[in-house]
């Protein structure tokens, strides 16, 4: 008998898959590179992370047009987040076995390749088995899981070290989540297709890409500058070092990323996602100028707890946006252009950040943290603010 989908099962895999960049991204590629780069451990984390990006972007953009002419023709995306997250489980291991830097730079590729053969099929699986009211309500969920999978992983990172053990923790957490999801998914019944064209660059997806591609900017330096900033306020003798304080502000922010999600779950569905994002985004940039005005220990623990509070609720209504205005009959590939908005700024965010810190002169004194926080909420101001550009009758109920 067919079984209408729970949020919380179809949207389990993506805890999965962001458990493993909880940890590989937020810290053990970093720690890595310098096990086996020690000497120009900046440079070659640059290649691996460039090589990696480029990786992930070329997957979805071939993964996702073959899934879609699939689903087109009444088959299900499932082989996918199988096949992914087989190979995903196998080149994690690989990334914490690795001898060398070359081996190292290898399988990041090789498990960017892998979880994007799931995340370009997966960003449809929310209208592929639910009807589009409930849109709002499983894209809370869905930021939710991943942001609880980020915080778990990095927690699993710091406890558990950058080894073997900690590989095979995070491959069973990957396979646990898609046997979940995958086995729920076998008695769904998949939606209708509608008769809107497969794909179109249209001003929404013009539009849409932009906004969400400024606020990933903002993101990205927030991330590539927040270590220097922690260090910056912490006062010396302090009982935690810079590199655990920042893993406890991110361990913050993603937790509190969750609460967030939810909390913006219910709003997605019932009102106009413009005001949910604007919300959202509103309260990082406040919490970012707070931050970067005060300098002072006491306030960042409530600065970053409300930015991560305003991101979940940014990635709720962002998510609920493109599943309600992207053509259904072509989801996967437009959510591939679409997610180039994050590949994107993971190279640009530092690249932007570094000349605009040098042409104010401040990239190497005490006051270049400070401004990259002030530039980063700038990014954030403009992306959120850009989303006002879609009409109302595309958005709101």
């Amino acid at each position: 008998m067919p079984k209408p989908a729970h949020p919380a099962r179809i949207t389990l895999l993506w805890f999965g898959v962001q458990l493993i960049w909880g940890a590989v991204l937020g810290i053990s590629l970093q720690a890595r590179t310098v096990q086996l780069a020690a000497g120009s451990s900046l440079a070659t984390f640059a290649e691996i992370s460039a090589s990696g990006a480029f990786a992930a972007g070329l997957t979805q953009l071939v993964v996702g047009p073959l899934s879609d002419h699939l689903r087109r023709r009444g088959r299900r995306r499932s082989g996918f987040y199988l096949l992914g997250a087989i190979f995903g489980s196998g080149a994690v291991l690989a990334l914490y076995a690795a001898p060398t830097a070359g081996t190292l730079l290898a399988s990041f590729v090789a498990l960017q390749f892998s979880l994007n053969l799931i995340i370009g099929p997966y960003q449809a699986v929310i209208p592929d088995t639910l009807p589009p009211q409930r849109f709002g309500f499983a894209s809370g969920w869905l930021a939710a899981l991943g942001s609880a999978g980020n915080a778990t992983g990095a927690v699993l990172a710091a406890f558990l070290g950058n080894g073997e053990i900690l590989g095979i923790a995070l491959a069973l957490g990957l396979l646990s989540a898609a046997l979940g999801t995958l086995l729920h998914l076998r008695g769904v019944p998949l939606q209708p297709l509608s008769e809107r064209p497969p794909f179109a660059l249209t001003r929404t997806l013009v539009d849409l890409f932009i906004s969400r591609a400024m606020v990933y900017l903002g993101f990205y330096t927030v991330l590539g500058y927040l270590y220097f900033f922690v260090a910056a306020v912490l006062p010396r003798g302090f009982v935690l070092d810079a590199t655990r304080a920042s893993g406890l502000c991110i361990l913050l922010f993603t937790a509190l990323g969750t609460a967030g999600a939810m909390i913006a779950a219910r709003p997605a569905d019932r009102s106009d996602e413009r005001l949910v994002v604007t919300a959202g985004g509103g309260l990082v940039c406040v919490s970012l100028v707070v931050l970067a005005l005060a300098q002072a220990l006491p306030v960042l623990p409530l600065a970053i707890a409300a930015a991560g509070v305003g991101w979940g609720i940014f990635l709720c209504a962002d998510w609920a946006f493109a599943c309600r205005l992207l053509p259904p009959n072509a989801m996967a590939t437009t959510m591939a252009v679409w997610n180039l908005a994050v590949v994107g700024p993971q190279l640009l965010a530092p690249l932007v950040a570094s000349l605009l810190l040098s042409r104010l002169g401040t990239l190497n004194s005490g006051a270049g943290p400070r401004d990259a926080m002030l530039l980063a909420s700038a990014e954030l101001l403009i992306g959120t603010g850009w989303i006002w550009r879609l009409p109302l009758t595309r958005t709101g109920k």
